[in-house]
């Protein structure tokens, strides 16, 4: 293909610039076969009603030294993408792409773009792929199938290289304290934070460990899996769940280890569960009351009623409370202003556990006003 001088040449600089900044970004993740054919504008709508970059081409399949138009949907508006003819599925980075030939566009306002793609051959066979990746910004990569007319095709080949690991940001924990909580639950949280893999393999599944620690005292530690894969050069946001034994309070530390690295460590400050202690607080007041009441209920019932007699009384009464002596009544009926004696109240009765000696009825003294009788003279 013909090289021009003018603007086209302008746009060759700009790709070579835009190539080299790609060329130092992580290599794209590797798919395990080429996507069936999409009709053109299919891909964009699609995409777009996720509201996620899409890219659509004018030709699913295109001989070499022809032009092909690939337009661009949902974008971050003001970035500069780079679009690349790649074989292989672009499993090598950027060195299985025509970066000499690659193109370099802005995404308007609206988060679309127009450009206009050679199409070479790539230096790797198909399965070939129109890698669209924006070099500032988000970062973010779309790959489209395509089908290069005369170009060699192979088996991909196997996933090799080393996966690592690291923190990026994002590091907390998620969710409150609930109402069982506060009665002693064990609380909980959702220990989250993002990891990107720089490694050139992709991480499936990957077995983190979390370590929690009371004050001073080690981390204990404990597996935990996250479902999900980090291809090489992405990054993900780690969602763990962790929990406490029942009742703890205190200054505690979530750590997040994976193999032997430790990635993040976070500060988790549990309160004391005061409905526990205000439980056994009204269980000391309780318990003594209720008892007091059944004794009460017990000496209650044992007590003789009013009028029953006492076991073990064979007769007598209490000092003061028999009947006047015979003829009293009358003797003082016949005196002018005396009243008649009232009969006495009646005692009250006595405990069960106190009987007092049975006394006998004492005469009452004669009164002075009463008149005397004398014997036969």
């Amino acid at each position: 293909m013909s090289r021009t001088s003018g603007p086209r040449a302008v746009s060759r600089a700009g790709a070579a610039l835009a190539a080299l900044a790609l060329a130092l970004l992580p290599a794209a993740p590797a798919a395990a076969a080429p996507a069936p054919a999409v009709p053109a504008a299919a891909v964009p709508a699609a995409a777009s009603a996720e509201g996620k970059p899409a890219v659509a081409l004018s030709l699913q399949e295109a001989a070499k030294g022809t032009e092909l138009t690939a337009t661009g949907t949902g974008w971050r508006a003001g970035t500069l993408v780079m679009l690349l003819v790649c074989g292989q599925n672009m499993i090598g980075g950027t060195n299985s792409c025509a970066n000499a030939d690659g193109v370099a566009v802005s995404v308007a306002d609206d988060g679309r773009f127009t450009a206009r793609l050679p199409v070479v051959a790539p230096p790797k066979p198909c399965p070939c792929v129109v890698n669209v990746t924006s070099v500032n910004g988000d970062q973010s990569t779309v790959a489209v199938p395509l089908k290069i007319t005369d170009h060699p095709v192979a088996d991909l080949p196997p996933e090799s290289g080393t996966a690592r690991l690291a923190l990026l940001t994002g590091v907390r924990l998620k969710g409150e304290d609930g109402v069982l909580t506060w009665f002693g639950a064990p609380p909980s949280r959702k220990f989250t934070a993002t990891v990107g893999n720089l490694g050139s393999a992709p991480v499936k599944d990957p077995v983190f460990q979390l370590g929690t620690a009371h004050g001073v005292f080690a981390p204990r530690w404990e597996e935990a899996r996250w479902k999900g894969t980090i291809p090489p050069g992405g990054k993900a946001e780690v969602g763990l769940d962790v929990e406490l034994p029942a009742g703890a309070h205190g200054d505690y530390t979530v750590s997040l280890k994976y193999g032997e690295t430790v990635l993040a460590t976070q500060p988790w400050g549990v309160d004391r569960p005061y409905g526990v202690l205000l439980f056994w607080g009204l269980l000391l007041v309780v318990i003594p009351t209720a008892l007091f009441r059944l004794g009460m209920a017990v000496v209650d019932r044992v007590r003789p009623r009013a009028g029953t007699p006492r076991a073990g009384a064979t007769g007598g009464r209490h000092r003061g409370a028999g009947p006047p002596p015979e003829g009293a009544a009358e003797v003082t009926a016949r005196l002018p202003g005396i009243p008649s004696p009232q009969p006495p109240a009646a005692a009250p009765p006595a405990l069960p556990w106190f009987t007092p000696e049975p006394r006998p009825p004492q005469p009452s003294a004669p009164s002075d006003h009463s008149p005397t009788t004398r014997g036969p003279q």
